[in-house]
């Protein structure tokens, strides 16, 4: 018996273009299961195991955590779900996540979700949200911003490289920004079934 291969779409923009809010309508219409590589590691550091515990000091001195802690988390929760479509957001944040999420999982994603917002929407985002994150004041944005450019855009760059980006203007309304992913996502089923 041949395992299928799960379908992989990496979620990836910067902080506050709007992932979260977009993946669970993703999620609603077309039956992926939303992982968030934040999230997982956030209840990792809520389990008060050790691993939790590194995690929680790379997050707070502005780090990025090891890739095999984040693909391990990511693995575990993918075999758990049961489903075999996934959008994975906010990973790889960077090159070496790349490849050793391809290494480790044997995985290629389909294809690259990249919400393209500008640095004053986001930050004009994540002030207004306030969903009680110690990292939502304006010094950590920052922070986070410049990790993104200088981590996560080579990784967008070589997807791209491959033809494999999806760029949507993040910067629109919710509905509107969803009204184009509406769009990728049916293209790439209708693609997959011929």
């Amino acid at each position: 018996m041949t395992e299928k291969r799960p379908t992989v779409v990496f979620v990836l923009g910067g902080p506050g273009c709007g992932k979260g809010t977009q993946c669970a309508n993703i999620v609603q219409h077309f039956g992926f299961t939303h992982l968030s590589a934040g999230d997982l590691l956030r209840a990792e550091i809520k389990s008060g195991s050790e691993n939790g515990t590194m995690i929680q000091n790379m997050i707070k001195e502005g780090k990025i955590v090891p890739s095999e802690v984040t693909i391990k988390l990511l693995q575990k929760a993918m075999q758990e779900s049961g489903n075999d479509k996934f959008l994975i957001d906010g990973f790889p944040r960077n090159e070496e996540n790349r490849a050793a999420f391809e290494a480790v999982t044997k995985i290629e994603p389909e294809f690259v979700l990249f919400f393209d917002c500008s640095e004053e929407e986001m930050e004009r985002r994540l002030l207004n949200r306030n969903q009680g994150r110690e990292d939502d004041n304006i010094e950590t944005i920052r922070k986070r911003f410049k990790v993104f450019l200088e981590s996560s855009l080579p990784v967008v760059e070589y997807y791209n490289s491959k033809e494999k980006v999806r760029k949507i203007d993040a910067g629109k309304s919710v509905e509107e920004v969803f009204e184009a992913v509406k769009v990728i996502f049916t293209s790439n089923s209708e693609k997959a079934t011929v």
